[in-house]
């Protein structure tokens, strides 16, 4: 670490000799996701000489996090998930310091951190990102509990499930069922429990919950609705079992969880940092305080378009809102515009795109209409569910008076990247609108003539 930090100020001793002391800015980043990557990066094409240093407690530096499930599965390898390593910080001529930062004192543009560090800054990104939220159940402290937060965790989960006949997954979102998914790869028998009486109520319809549910069953997930966990069961330290709030009992030796992701604003609110459920910033991600900057899945940032500030917790907007950042931090006066929610998944094994406004309520300016089909685009959404074996697809479109808002698009994608262009744009669905919204009207053909006649 002393070493680091020579390299560090002999970086700072050159620029000062160099270009003199008037001349040099000090950069320095909280994190190693793909905002601190891509501020860094945004920083460098303009500043190509001033010291950049990263601080991270995370000794892998940056990798593909949403991958991590993929890891799990097999799909792809460990070493496929990195882009940079801690040695590949000189890519952008900066230091990495592995290191726990304790404080930051802005009156002095100090960062504190472990062991006995003292780095000074004259512009800060915070991006830390966010955390798993801890379970609390009473035997959570067993061996065989585990989240899926970081490549640590990825790696305990594929060494304990060697050993693991049968796992219990808690939570009902996207992680909990890359959790199931993972371990069921691994020839470890799931018990998947889920609070609602279906899966993700506030995103998917019920004919896209039940698609979802019977892949996972044709899995060997064993799905248990409206099930809470109550107490882990052990026996000399390790998971045995799990009790729930309703009485029942399932026989496991792991527990894996995803109950939430909460930004880990700790930090930043004991420094004087605008904090509400994340760091606050304007639209040029600066915070309240003179310097400081925050970006990715802890800025909650405002939108002068609604006059709220939201948290984007997805991969595209983080890398933006770094971009931005970066360019500011440099001395650019860039805003960050928030886009139309983007999110590729997979569910069920099942290619899932989530565009735009696609919650289940309804409002009165809103008409949500679907088409399912096995291998052609079906009439009947429920007639993909009895056919096992074949690829699904499903469409689920929310249209406005003018503009569609919001769409899931389920399995084949070619309308993935069309409906993105039409919701982000706000094109004028007029020509279309009363067609889409016909009995049984052939979705996919409507929109694949409309877009041909738009791109073209």
């Amino acid at each position: 670490m002393r070493g680091a930090l020579s390299a560090w100020r002999l970086a700072v001793r050159a620029h000062q000799s160099l270009w003199g002391w008037w001349k040099m800015t000090r950069y320095v980043i909280l994190g190693t996701g793909v905002a601190a990557i891509a501020a860094a990066e945004s920083i460098r094409r303009v500043d190509a000489t001033s010291p950049i240093a990263f601080i991270s407690e995370d000794p892998h530096g940056y990798y593909s996090r949403p991958g991590l499930a993929y890891m799990l599965t097999g799909e792809v390898d460990e070493k496929q998930l990195f882009s940079y390593r801690p040695d590949d910080f000189k890519k952008l001529n900066a230091h990495f310091y592995r290191a726990e930062v304790t404080r930051i004192l802005p009156g002095e543009k100090i960062i504190e951190a472990t062991p006995n560090l003292r780095i000074p800054y004259d512009r800060l990104l915070v991006a830390v990102g966010a955390q798993a939220v801890r379970l609390k159940a009473t035997g959570c402290q067993l061996a065989g509990v585990v989240k899926l937060d970081h490549m640590e965790d990825a790696r305990s989960i594929l060494a304990q499930a060697k050993h693991s006949r049968a796992a219990v997954v808690v939570g009902g979102g996207i992680t909990a069922l890359e959790l199931a998914e993972g371990l069921s790869a691994r020839h470890v028998k799931v018990h998947l429990l889920i609070r609602n009486e279906r899966y993700w109520p506030n995103v998917l319809d019920e004919a896209e919950s039940h698609i979802i549910e019977t892949r996972l069953a044709e899995d060997g997930i064993q799905i248990h609705f409206q099930s809470e966990l109550a107490e882990i069961l052990g026996k000399n330290g390790k998971v045995a079992g799990v009790r729930l709030e309703s009485g029942a009992q399932i026989r496991c030796d792991m527990v894996a969880y995803a109950i939430g992701v909460a930004p880990r604003i700790q930090l930043a609110k004991d420094s004087g940092i605008a904090c509400e459920r994340g760091v606050l910033t304007n639209e040029k991600m600066e915070t309240n305080l003179p310097d400081i900057f925050a970006a990715g899945d802890i800025a909650q940032v405002f939108d002068p378009q609604t006059g709220r500030a939201t948290i984007d917790s997805l991969w595209t907007p983080a890398r933006e809102q770094g971009r931005i950042a970066g360019a500011n931090m440099a001395g650019g006066v860039e805003t960050y515009i928030k886009a139309v929610p983007f999110n590729v998944t997979r569910l069920g094994g099942l290619t899932t795109t989530i565009i735009g406004s696609v919650g289940t309520g309804r409002e009165s300016d809103m008409v949500g209409i679907a088409r399912g089909d096995s291998e052609t685009w079906r009439q009947i959404p429920d007639a993909i569910i009895t056919q096992s074996g074949f690829e699904v697809n499903r469409l689920r479109l929310m249209i406005g008076e003018k503009h569609i808002l919001g769409a899931i698009v389920m399995g084949d994608q070619k309308l993935s990247s069309p409906l993105e262009t039409i919701i982000r744009e706000k094109v004028d669905i007029l020509p279309i609108r009363a067609r889409l919204l016909e009995k049984n009207a052939p979705l996919a053909d409507i929109l694949v003539h409309f877009w041909a006649g738009i791109a073209g």
